[in-house]
């Protein structure tokens, strides 16, 4: 009986991912970064939004790598799966921008105007839940997100890290980075003269949301 042919480098490495080899995986994220990276920006179209959805992609691909068929390409794999991740997340962005108004009823938008840390605690009621509306659109989705389950639903950072299938790490970085964001475009916006929901609407058609 032969012996078993002799492993290539990247299944040797995967071998030693899966046996819970840190350094390989490292190794992996470090050689393929780039590639997914460039896949990512190419459907966002954002340098901060793309690396978020990299390390996402990343965190699945982990998640996933005992599914790799060792008589397959491993760059011609992780390539098609952070494609059809990057389809999954722009129809999610999608779905979401198509229905925000609905996530954020007028309850909600009262309850946001409570003094809390952030940029949510300076929205006044009824008069500025178009302005924040308007705001929260301007976001990175991932950002977005962030901000609006910790500060409109007010979900603990381990359930956000929960729900969203990230570390709390990043759940944290991503609300603050969201909260800085949408106080600058709450300013820019308020600047602009849409303090109101009319003039709102009367500005609406030049506001497009990052990404569209």
């Amino acid at each position: 009986m032969s012996d078993p042919a002799p492993l290539s480098a990247i299944d040797e490495t995967i071998e030693r991912c899966l046996d819970g080899d840190q350094a390989a995986w490292e190794a992996i994220v470090r050689q393929h970064w780039r590639k997914v990276f460039s896949v990512a920006y190419k459907f966002t179209g954002k340098h901060d939004e793309a690396e978020d959805l990299t390390q996402d992609i990343f965190i699945k691909i982990f998640r996933s790598l005992h599914t790799f068929d060792r008589r397959a390409n491993f760059q011609t794999w992780l390539i098609s799966v952070s494609r059809n991740l990057c389809i999954d997340h722009y129809r999610s962005v999608r779905k979401e921008r198509e229905t925000i108004a609905r996530d954020i009823d007028s309850r909600e938008m009262a309850d946001a105007s409570r003094p809390e840390p952030g940029p949510l605690a300076g929205i006044e009621r009824a008069d500025q839940r178009e302005l924040l509306r308007l705001a929260l659109s301007q976001l990175a989705p991932t950002l977005r997100s962030a901000v609006l389950l910790r500060d409109i639903k007010e979900l603990s950072y381990q359930e956000i890290a929960a729900q969203l299938d990230l570390p709390e790490g990043t759940v944290k970085s991503r609300i603050n980075r969201g909260r800085t964001e949408l106080a600058r475009q709450i300013k820019r916006l308020q600047e602009a003269g849409l303090s109101t929901p009319r003039r709102a609407a009367v500005g609406r058609r030049d506001l497009r949301p990052n990404g569209a």
